[in-house]
């Protein structure tokens, strides 16, 4: 079974659909399956929608309402559906939203996550280096297998390869398609032969782009079609008749419907239903599509939107609410909301019973077991917010010109122009005072610039109107940290650390600040977490034997220390160290090489080179004892007494 997402589609960013950008590959596939050109996607983001495809649930259920939230542990997918049932499989993402850090990693053998260096939350892997390792995977993987591969190369910003650009205003989002085409050719191609009926291919966008309609330039702000339709298609010959459907089936039908071909049982709690009805020519409703976008509020502090699509209605929950006849209006430019109300009626009542079930909000689900470390380290936990009751807030069509705004700064402070992007956000904060994204990205601005402590106050105000925005909290402990405001710093690590307690770096950031604060035990459980969470990271082992070796449990710090070495190889940065920690042991054959190997920038080099003297002195190898007691003194003169008090170094000294 093969699962292909395509970041941020345009259904008339392929030929099959509008005929005004040739994507071959695409369009030969959809040819030859049951082809939706407006799928429905609960949530114009990444993250959430993918795990909306993943589960069949709607994000009030799954509880992933933004970017940077976590899925929990629990939640059943079709990865851990399948895997249970005997497949194979890995997933290939190529955007920082989807990192495994994010929970979508359960029930794969192999959740590729690997991304080209650079800041977080910016980068993206190409569509071809993603292929390649999706291929080399599966001419390894046994059979049956299931493969998710996830291209992020038509998010905005966007830069195709030259020789795949098109004119035109919406040339170089139609390239990145056109690239995406390429490297898919280059997937089915790659795939090992097989009987055509012998392999389900499933292909689907996980939100649109709105490309300037409605003011909108990207996509999360509002709920129109040119964000929440995308492309859905299903290839499985022998299975599947192929033909083309007008019809809104919903993304969150994508899981139900392969268990349902496959004959699994579906998972519990589903929102979705099988399409196979509608396949077969029996059913041609494929029931209404909820939507939301909590974006407006998470991120400025406006109102959320929410709303009901059906064939030919659409309800936009919002201070002003919006009705569009679909049919009559495809580009929803006449609010019907006052002129239909029957239709509206009908509507609402609609999202009532969507409303009705009970939501998760994954921004306060509390892993006992994160709460119960981080309560060991002396944790209280802040307080949690959401739209205020009683309080009216403003229509995200009334923000447009802040978010345009915002958009600009967000974009000056991506290519490094940190003076221009406080100036922006700035004046963003002087239209909307309080705003939470100019608040952070201002901090972030003045942090990125050196600017550490004019950085603090924004970021402190941010995290006062939203304490439950991971990000937010991140910064301001980052800016702590590096002002050396160790103890200020703690709290908020702590907070990033329950809200994403699967990013290593929380943990291990958590473990230098209690560790600068004089707090060695507490700083070596936070590291202990951070190598849990990520046992293959050589840095993350070298920092939790440091805590340990700083708290006396050599042994403990030995084998950590050791495992690090073992995994970086020459680059190795602390040889010195544990060749102390072997002498400390008392295996002198095992210290002398690694003591040899230290280097200046070594914090431990002085002490390793003056113990590598006095083994040399001891084995009789005078010469050498003299040349690394010398560099010893060298780097740290107060030796010297330490070796005048030796009779066997202090010969040397002469």
């Amino acid at each position: 079974m093969l699962l292909i997402t395509v970041d941020t589609l345009r259904p008339d960013a392929l030929g099959w659909v509008a005929g005004r950008n040739a994507t071959p590959v695409i369009d030969s596939l959809a040819n030859a399956s049951f082809r939706f050109s407006g799928a429905v996607s609960p949530v114009p983001l990444t993250l959430p929608a993918h795990v909306s495809i993943l589960t069949g649930e709607l994000p009030r259920r799954h509880g992933v309402r933004d970017n940077g939230q976590v899925l929990g542990s629990e939640r059943p997918t079709l990865g851990r559906a399948l895997k249970a049932n005997g497949y194979a499989t890995a997933a290939f993402v190529s955007g920082y939203p989807l990192r495994k850090v994010f929970g979508l990693d359960g029930g794969f053998d192999v959740y590729d996550d690997h991304l080209p260096a650079g800041s977080e939350g910016w980068v993206e892997r190409p569509a071809t280096q993603t292929t390649a390792a999706a291929l080399a995977w599966v001419a390894r993987a046994h059979s049956p297998w299931f493969l998710w591969i996830h291209y992020y190369d038509p998010h905005d910003p966007y830069t195709p390869p030259r020789a795949y650009l098109r004119p035109g205003p919406r040339g170089a989002y139609d390239g990145e398609v056109a690239y995406v085409d390429s490297a898919l050719g280059a997937l089915l191609r790659g795939l090992p032969a097989a009987p055509p009926e012998s392999r389900i291919t499933v292909l689907a966008g996980d939100h649109g782009e709105s490309l300037g309609e409605h003011g909108e330039s990207t996509h999360g702000f509002f709920l129109y079609d040119s964000t929440v339709l995308v492309p859905l298609l299903f290839h499985a010959p022998g299975r599947v008749t192929p033909r083309v459907s007008s019809l809104p089936a919903r993304l969150i039908d994508i899981t139900p419907t392969l268990l349902d071909l496959l004959r699994l049982p579906p998972l519990a709690g589903m929102d979705g239903r099988s399409l196979t009805p509608i396949f077969s020519g029996a059913k041609d409703d494929p029931g209404t599509a909820y939507l939301e976008t909590l974006q407006p509020w998470l991120a400025y502090g406006w109102a959320p939107l929410s709303g009901v699509r059906e064939a030919a209605w659409k309800l936009v929950r919002a201070p002003r609410p919006e009705v569009y006849d679909l049919r009559a209006d495809p580009h929803e430019a006449k609010n019907l909301f006052s002129g239909s109300r029957e239709q509206t009626v009908a509507l609402l009542r609609e999202l009532q019973r969507f409303e009705a079930a009970p939501a998760t909000d994954s921004r306060r689900i509390a892993d006992p077991e994160t709460v119960a470390r981080l309560r060991s380290l002396g944790y209280l936990g802040s307080g949690s917010s959401g739209p205020p009751a009683g309080r009216t807030l403003a229509d995200p069509k009334d923000r447009l010109a802040e978010r345009v705004l915002l958009l600009q700064g967000e974009d000056l402070l991506r290519t490094g122009k940190f003076d221009q992007a406080v100036a922006v956000f700035s004046e963003a904060l002087r239209r909307d005072p309080g705003n939470h994204f100019a608040l952070f990205r201002t901090g972030v601005a003045l942090s990125k610039r050196g600017d550490l402590l004019r950085a603090i106050a924004p970021l402190e105000e941010a995290v006062r109107l939203d304490p439950e925005q991971a990000e937010s909290q991140f910064a301001l402990a980052d800016v702590l940290t590096r002002s050396g405001q160790y103890a200020r710093a703690i709290p908020h690590w702590m907070e990033t650390a329950r809200l994403q307690p699967r990013r290593p770096a929380a943990w291990s950031n958590l473990g230098t600040a209690l560790g600068r604060a004089g707090k060695l035990t507490e700083a070596a459980v936070a590291f202990a977490r951070a190598v849990e969470v990520d046992p293959g990271d050589p840095l993350l082992l070298a920092n939790l034997a440091f805590a340990e070796r700083g708290t006396g449990k050599d042994e403990a710090a030995l084998l950590h220390l050791a495992r690090a070495a073992s995994l970086s190889g020459d680059r190795f940065p602390y040889p010195g160290t544990l060749g102390l920690l072997y002498l400390k042991k008392g295996e002198t054959a095992q210290a002398a090489p690694w003591l040899r190997r230290s280097q200046t920038k070594e914090p431990d080099f002085a002490e390793a080179r003056f113990e590598l003297a006095t083994i040399e002195i001891y084995a009789g190898d005078k010469v050498a004892a003299k040349k690394d007691l010398g560099t010893a003194l060298t780097a740290s003169p107060s030796l010297r007494s330490r070796a005048a008090a030796n009779p066997a170094l202090a010969s040397l000294l002469r």
